[in-house]
């Protein structure tokens, strides 16, 4: 009975590794990175401030870390992420409530979520302004949106 992989095809198969690993850092460098520190250039008596350099990823994919705020429901299509770990949702009733360190995620389905003390990654396209989910009232200036999002 022959080896299930020849030495041939082991060498070939460590050879192409670069290969992947090469294919896996591009992909994620198609996405501009942002962090809690990008999001804002200052607060003024009008509010925050979306810096420039997020006003110039909006409509662009973004990826960005964090921390998922206990959801609404147990499954869902949607959730907070948040700058550090948090034991409740930080549910806004108006954007002038908005925080500076959340940003809502909308994601392409809905799916369970992970503990609010895991640390994840999320990757979407980046949309900004004021704008109230007609199905559950949230009300949100910054979200990322077709997320998807895996543990760090």
């Amino acid at each position: 009975m022959p080896p299930l992989l020849s030495r041939r095809h082991m060498l070939t198969l460590l050879g192409l590794s670069p290969v992947f690993a090469a294919h896996k850092m591009s992909m994620a460098a198609a996405n501009a990175e942002i962090g809690f520190g990008d999001l804002y250039s200052k607060i003024s008596v009008l509010g925050l401030e979306f810096s420039e350099k997020l006003k110039g990823l909006v409509g662009k994919p973004v990826t960005m870390g964090g921390f998922m705020a206990p959801p609404l429901k147990a499954e869902a299509a949607f959730f907070v992420l948040t700058e550090i770990p948090m034991s409740i949702c930080p549910f806004c009733s108006s954007d002038s409530d908005w925080p500076d360190n959340i940003v809502v995620i909308y994601l392409d389905e809905k799916q369970t979520f992970v503990q609010p003390s895991t640390r994840i990654e999320v990757s979407g396209v980046l949309e900004m302004g004021s704008w109230t989910d007609p199905e559950t009232g949230f009300v949100s200036r910054l979200r990322i949106r077709d997320a998807k999002y895996w543990v760090a």
